[in-house]
């Protein structure tokens, strides 16, 4: 028996909004039309960062989806009970110049290419960072459940423009990363989850079972290998980026087309927040 479809409507209007808004760490902000914004300072370099509010979507792909793979069924409901800031692209070599002093990357024609070439732990290491500019926030990867909800943002199609992709909407089959910001981004203003670079997740893979699903994660212990790859490549055919495709690799893998995107999470939170006004409010840095 399947479960019933995702609840829309949930959670209630004011569980949506972020605890505090702007975060402290923000040193600008706003409002526009894929929801909300901050600016952080990451080491000196820029990273917008898009609000992920709390919701139920569709995990996995259903039986009849083209190039479909077992272990992206059977499809669930997941609910994610707790919002989350998301970096709007993932990390370029710009940014992880800045906090870690180095560029691990082979690709290294535009500093706004995505930083590629790094391992899990070597996230871990630059995460840990990046965590120490931001008191009161967590700086972590997302987990596969988070990843594949930011990505969808609310499609349900085999990929998150359509259920068709063409080299004009992602960088797939061909030779080379792009900067991060080169195609539209999805509706809730991420950009390319689909290609370029595959993206790490926090956990390891979960079997999936129909039943509905809250906050799901999968293996996460030290003593763990591998880790949950997202959203294929520059390298790869288009059925691998796929919004329920996935992979799973050695945690210390360091390919020329292996990424990540961040997140920011509050660890002191404060009731009653309310959202500004109007959008693109700032404040000095």
């Amino acid at each position: 028996m399947s479960s019933p479809a995702p609840d829309r409507a949930w959670p209630p209007e004011p569980q949506r909004r972020p605890p505090l808004f702007p975060p402290a760490c923000a040193f600008a902000w706003g409002d526009d039309r894929h929801g909300l914004w901050i600016d952080v300072d990451v080491g000196g370099a820029v990273q917008r960062c898009r609000w992920i509010e709390p919701g139920e979507f569709w995990m996995g792909s259903p039986k009849g989806e083209p190039e479909r793979d077992d272990d992206e069924g059977p499809r669930h409901v997941v609910r994610l009970t707790a919002g989350f800031w998301l970096a709007d692209t993932a990390c370029a070599q710009a940014v992880w110049q800045a906090v870690m002093g180095d560029n691990p990357s082979r690709l290294k024609d535009d500093p706004q290419n995505p930083v590629e070439q790094v391992s899990w732990d070597d996230v871990q290491d630059f995460l840990g960072r990046v965590k120490e500019q931001f008191l009161g926030m967590q700086a972590s990867l997302p987990s596969e459940a988070e990843w594949e909800y930011a990505c969808r943002a609310g499609t349900d199609t085999a990929f998150n423009v359509g259920d068709s992709l063409s080299r004009e909407q992602a960088n797939y089959a061909g030779g080379s990363t792009v900067p991060v910001k080169r195609f539209e981004a999805n509706p809730w203003g991420l950009y390319q989850m689909l290609g370029n670079v595959w993206e790490w997740c926090a956990d390891g893979q979960r079997t999936y079972d129909s039943s509905p699903q809250v906050d799901p994660r999968g293996p996460e212990g030290d003593n763990e290998a591998v880790r949950v790859v997202r959203g294929g490549s520059w390298g790869d055919e288009p059925w691998r980026l796929r919004s329920a495709y996935r992979s799973l690799w050695l945690r210390d893998f360091r390919p020329g087309y292996q990424g990540f995107r961040f997140s920011l999470r509050s660890t002191r939170p404060e009731e009653g927040a309310e959202l500004l006004p109007e959008a693109d409010v700032t404040r000095p840095a």
